[in-house]
This record gives C-alpha cells, sequence and structure tokens, in this order.
C-alpha cells in the first residue's frame, strides 16, 4: 500500500497544475551560456555578444603588483570571490565533461566560459610563489554602490592566502576547477590542459599542507557573503576527487579513501561539496563495478533518497507548484546544483540499468530524470505564475533585476561616469525595468509558496549569480540532447 501511495504522490507531484510550455531546451542552453558574458571582468573580445557591458578591472591585482585582470563578478556586484568562481567553473567543467556531446555547437561556447574562469585562476595561482589570490575588491565597500563595473572608482583591495593564512576550501576548489577544466581542453588544447592539471596539482598540495579556512583568514573580506561554512573536509575531498579523475594517480585515489565518506549532506552548493564528491566517485562503481567506490554510491543514493519526495528519508520541501525549496535566500542555487546530480546519477544508473530504494520508492533512472526535468521546466515558465525565472526566456521573465550593470544604462547610452552612490535615487530605485536585458541569468526565484515579486530592492529572489547558472548548464545540455 504504502508504494501505491508513492507512486500516486509522485505522479501529483509531476502532473501538479501547471501550464505545459514545451520548453525549447537548445535555446535556454545557449541563453544559460551567454549569460557569463555579462559577468566578464577583464578586457572583452572581440565576439563579446552582450555588447552592452565594456572593459573593467582592467587594473586588478596592482596593488600587489600583479596582473589579476578577468575572472567573473559572482552576482549583481562588481567583487570577484574566487570561492564560488572556482566552484562554478568546476561546475561548468563538469557539464561539458558529462554533457558535451549533447551540447552541439554551444560546447565552443561552455570551453570559452570556462577557459575565461581559468586564464584568471591560473594567474591567481601562479602570479606570487607561496600565495594563492582568492579574490579582488572589497565587498563591504563595493555593497555601498550601485556603479557600472566599467566605472569603478572604488578600492580593488586583493585578498589572498598563504601557509601563515590558510584556505583549504578555496585552494582545493580552485584545484577542482582546474583539474577538471583540464579533462575540457585535454584534446582541444593538450598545452593548456598540461598546464591546467600541473597547476591543480600545486594548488591542491598546499591545500592539504597548510590545512585551515579561508573565513578564519580573511574575516570580512569574504563573511558574511561566502563564508564556508561547511569547514574545508568536503572540498579537499572534492579536490581530490577532480585530480583522480584528471590524473588516475594512486596517490589522489588513496586520500580520497581516506577522506571516506561521513558527512550526511541534504544540499549540493558552491559551500558544501559532499554530495557532489559522493555522486562524482559513484561512477567507477556504476560504471566500472568497482567496489572500492561502493561507499561513495551508497551516500551518493541517500542524498538522492533526502531528495526524492515520499521517500520515507526525504527532507526536501517542494512548493505547491512542485517546485524543490531549500532555503530563502537564492533558492534557485540549490534546485540547479541538485538537479544536476539527479540527471548525472540517472546517466550513470542507465549505463548499466541500475535501481536502488529510498524506503518504499523505487528509484529508476527515470524517476531521477523525471524530478530533474520537473525543476528545470519550473523555471523555464511551467509554473502557477507562467513566468521564466530566466531572463530573456520566453514571454514573461523578471525585468527588474538586482544586477548593478543590467539595471544602469551603457556606456554607449550614457558615456558619463556614474559616481559610487550615483546609481541609486534615478537607477536603482527605478520602477522601470532594466535597461540592460541580461540575458540568460537565472535569478534567485519564488518563495516556498511559488509567489514572486520582481523588485530590484529583493536581491534575495532577484539576483543572479554565476553559480546558479553554472549548474544548469549540464540539465539543460542532457534534455536539448534526448529531445
Amino acid at each position: 500500500m504504502g508504494t501505491y501511495f508513492s507512486f500516486l504522490f509522485m505522479l501529483t507531484f509531476l502532473l501538479v497544475g501547471n501550464v505545459q510550455c514545451n520548453p525549447n531546451y537548445k535555446e535556454a542552453l545557449a541563453k544559460s551560456l551567454l549569460f557569463f558574458q555579462g559577468q566578464r571582468s577583464g578586457r572583452l573580445p572581440r565576439d563579446q555578444q552582450i555588447t552592452w557591458r565594456s572593459n573593467s578591472g582592467l587594473s586588478d591585482g596592482s596593488s600587489a603588483n600583479v596582473d589579476l585582470s578577468g575572472g567573473y563578478y559572482d552576482a549583481g556586484d562588481n567583487v570577484k570571490f574566487n570561492f564560488p568562481m572556482a566552484y562554478t567553473t568546476t561546475m561548468l567543467s563538469w557539464s561539458t565533461i558529462e554533457y558535451g556531446k549533447r551540447m552541439g555547437p554551444q560546447i565552443k561556447e561552455a570551453r570559452a566560459a570556462i577557459r575565461w574562469a581559468t586564464d584568471y585562476l591560473l594567474k591567481c595561482a601562479t602570479s606570487t610563489p607561496g600565495k594563492l589570490y582568492v579574490g579582488v575588491g572589497d565587498p563591504n565597500v563595493d555593497h555601498k554602490c550601485w556603479q557600472r563595473p566599467e566605472d569603478m572608482d572604488t578600492g580593488r583591495t586583493v585578498y589572498s592566502v598563504s601557509p601563515n593564512n590558510p584556505g583549504s576550501d578555496v585552494a582545493a576548489e580552485t584545484a577542482a576547477a582546474l583539474a577538471s577544466a583540464s579533462i575540457v581542453f585535454r584534446h582541444v588544447d593538450p598545452t593548456y590542459s598540461s598546464l591546467l592539471v600541473k597547476t591543480a596539482r600545486e594548488v591542491y598540495e598546499f591545500a592539504l599542507q597548510y590545512q585551515g579556512s579561508y573565513s578564519d583568514s580573511l574575516g570580512s573580506a569574504v563573511c558574511p557573503f561566502y563564508c564556508s561554512y561547511s569547514g574545508f573536509k568536503d572540498e579537499l575531498l572534492w579536490g581530490a576527487a577532480w585530480l583522480f579523475r584528471a590524473t588516475n594517480a594512486v596517490s589522489y585515489y588513496n586520500l580520497v579513501k581516506s577522506m571516506g565518506s561521513n558527512d550526511q549532506p541534504d544540499v549540493f552548493s558552491w559551500d558544501n561539496k559532499f554530495a557532489g564528491a559522493y555522486v562524482l566517485l559513484s561512477r567507477r562503481a556504476l560504471l566500472n563495478s568497482d567496489n572500492n567506490f561502493d561507499q561513495f554510491k551508497q551516500e551518493a543514493e541517500n542524498f538522492i533518497c533526502k531528495i526524492v519526495p515520499n521517500s520515507g528519508s526525504s527532507s526536501t520541501q517542494y512548493t505547491p507548484g512542485g517546485l524543490m525549496f531549500k532555503l530563502p535566500d537564492n533558492n534557485l542555487q540549490y534546485v540547479t546544483s541538485i538537479t544536476f546530480l539527479l540527471t548525472t546519477y540517472s546517466k550513470y544508473m542507465s549505463a548499466k540499468k541500475q535501481t536502488f530504494n529510498c524506503g518504499n520508492v523505487l528509484v529508476t533512472p527515470n524517476t531521477l530524470r523525471s524530478i530533474a526535468k520537473r525543476q528545470v521546466d519550473y523555471i523555464l515558465g511551467e509554473n502557477p505564475l507562467r513566468l521564466s525565472y530566466m531572463v530573456g526566456y520566453g514571454p514573461n521573465f523578471p525585468k527588474k533585476i538586482h544586477h548593478r550593470g543590467s539595471s544602469l544604462p551603457s556606456i554607449a547610452t550614457h558615456p558619463q561616469t556614474i559616481g559610487c552612490e550615483e546609481g541609486f535615487q534615478p537607477f536603482y530605485y527605478s520602477m522601470n525595468p532594466n535597461p540592460n536585458i541580461l540575458v540568460g541569468a537565472i535569478v534567485g526565484g519564488p518563495n516556498q509558496n511559488d509567489g514572486f515579486t520582481d523588485d530590484r530592492n529583493d536581491y534575495s529572489h532577484s539576483e543572479p549569480a554565476t553559480y546558479t547558472n553554472g549548474a544548469i548548464v549540464g540539465p539543460l545540455a542532457y534534455f536539448a540532447g534526448i529531445r
């Protein structure tokens, strides 16, 4: 009887009264990648498609006598936080590794998005011996301003970690980003790939040898914005897992096994990587029948059981419209990252026709695919408000997103400098739509009751972020490739 009611709940969950909008996953994939051009820092290339952006942050790093131009602004501000940027890069790389064959022409755009980050991360890792640069721009100063990145006149403070001020979390995540990217470029640019994996090894060794959290070393420069709340053990496992995937070296296998799988997460994000590491490592158990990785397969399935509705061990709330709801602040970041793990684990299961049980619920590859598709479709407009949470996709989408460059007039239309506080009164507080459309940006999303107010001031729901987009690229490619 329990199984019957579980099936009934799942059917209701999948069919709950939402408009059927037949999403165009290929279009959404292209736009999800285009978004990253709007987040670029540094000197923009000639083929820049988001043309309302211009060069910015060209002197980043100069206060430390190094070149730290490039990389991405994390969200709606003008700060480069390497911790979430490196995670975003890892997710873009994982998306390309798993789903590159389904991306069609967009694989070139995916590689370009990855390389824009890795070129910057390589500078951060190699510019000064014994130091890893981990961010540019004082967030406490930047957040008092509402100005275009092209106009920044605030101090571009440079932050770093070192043996005396360790940052195992940000260092191991940087290693994961470089190692995963090395797989992406292995055949298309072997020289670059070798540089990436060599640097990943060195940065990971630093993370392992000098253990400590960057939150403790850098304090208010990263907290509360991107504190490493989960500690650094998850990044050490994640980084080792990616280096093992990239190198197949027994040293990383031994590290992964020694770290084990003791954490029981019910979320996956820029902060907590345990679930991602479990799914990544479970691949060997599922695809290669390697029982040395069975512990990670078990933990991956324990995590998924916390996501599957009505599974008995589910700890995931769903809105009446069927959206996963983890936390009220930028909930869609968790939706996209968890959805990535669902499609990827479904892909691994399908290869060997595997199933498993969550209590009375039989979980098949199609179970996970259906839950994942429901989340992606919800984001693309199949929801009670008939609103796409991806800017520039569909007939209805947020027009007043919390994003400096989008909400302020471009240099082409307003060449005069807009000072630190000059953007607030005429633009930030304006009731008009943003003058520049940040195509592909996924905002924070609706509340737990499927409600959403298109309000620039409500950053918890209206601000986009690189890591939200970085995680949805894979699922979009997955569904684009099987239509």
